[in-house]
C-alpha cells in the first residue's frame, strides 16, 4: 500500500515542523546552559564554545530547509518558534 499524495505530503510537512521543533529544544536548552554557566563565572571557554555550536546548529539546519524550500524553511521556523515559546513559558513558571 503506497501513501497517497496529500498523506505523503502531510508527513513530509509534519517531519519539518518536529526538526524546527527539536533544533528549538536543543539550541534553548543550550542557551539556558550557556546562561548558567556565565552566571556561576567558571569561565569563558564553555560558554563560547555552547554559544558557537548552537548558533552553528540552527544555521545549519535552517540553511537545509532552505534548500528544500520555502515552505519547508517556513515549516522548520515555527517548529522553532514553538519551542521558544515552551522554553519560556517554563523560565516564567522557574523564575
Amino acid at each position: 500500500m503506497s501513501p497517497t499524495g496529500a498523506s505523503w505530503l502531510a508527513v513530509q510537512f509534519l517531519a519539518q515542523l518536529l526538526a524546527g521543533f527539536a533544533v528549538g529544544v536543543v539550541y534553548f536548552e543550550s542557551l539556558r546552559r550557556t546562561v548558567v554557566r556565565f552566571t556561576a563565572r567558571t569561565g569563558w571557554l564553555e560558554p563560547a564554545a555552547l554559544t558557537a555550536g548552537r548558533i552553528a546548529v540552527a544555521v545549519a539546519v535552517f540553511a537545509i530547509a532552505a534548500r528544500v524550500g520555502a515552505v519547508a524553511l517556513l515549516l522548520c521556523f515555527a517548529g522553532f518558534l514553538l519551542a521558544r515559546h515552551i522554553a519560556l513559558r517554563r523560565s516564567r513558571r522557574a523564575g
